[in-house]
């Protein structure tokens, strides 16, 4: 059984994440937890995980991998210093983080789940569905459960701007809803 402690600031990613992962057998999350601090805590309280998964802050890396392998879930490419597995939203489906989570307790170190893990190529993201480079960007924050106005923030646009690609985005993956667009973008939406 894989223990493993769930750190996302946006509430809804730590509960997604934390059912996702909880869903299978051979994973037990034993802790879910907004920031480092709060995670180590319940380290200190008895939680013991084979492995931390951190969505964002990289920053962060460094507070956590002294306890355990921390699985780095991020925007961008790019391997933070001190985590031993990295997968970047959007690129990644419910199977591949089954997997990196897998490698990443059982491999001790980056170099062995670096050549484990496996990226969606971004660009086949753009073929797919007809995104433009800064549409796919959009598309993997609200994936990663940003609202606009830290989508804006982040990309350094405002909320109009935003609010129109997210329009341009839901025309191209003909979804109504965020909840929609999202599955589209992971590729586990159903037909209806």
């Amino acid at each position: 059984m894989l223990r493993v402690v769930v750190v996302a600031e946006n509430p809804v990613v730590r509960v997604g994440l934390a059912v996702l992962l909880a869903a299978h057998g051979d994973v037990e999350v034993t802790a879910t937890a907004p920031d480092p601090g709060t995670a180590l805590a319940a380290v200190r309280a008895g939680t013991t995980p084979a492995l931390f998964v951190l969505d964002g802050h990289a920053d962060f890396v460094r507070h956590l991998s002294p306890t355990a392998p921390v699985l780095l879930l991020t925007h961008t490419p790019g391997r933070a210093t001190g985590a031993a597995g990295h997968l970047v939203h959007g690129a990644y489906d419910e199977a591949e983080l089954l997997r990196a989570v897998r490698a990443t307790a059982h491999a001790g170190g980056p170099s062995t789940v670096s050549n484990i893990l496996r990226f969606r190529n971004p660009a086949s993201q753009v073929q797919r569905f007809g995104l433009s480079a800064r549409e796919v960007e959009v598309m993997d924050l609200i994936a990663s459960g940003m609202t606009n106005q830290r989508i804006a923030a982040t990309c350094s646009i405002s909320e109009k701007t935003v609010k129109n690609h997210i329009n341009r985005i839901f025309a191209k993956l003909h979804s109504t809803t965020r909840g929609e667009a999202i599955a589209s973008w992971l590729g586990t939406r159903t037909a209806s």
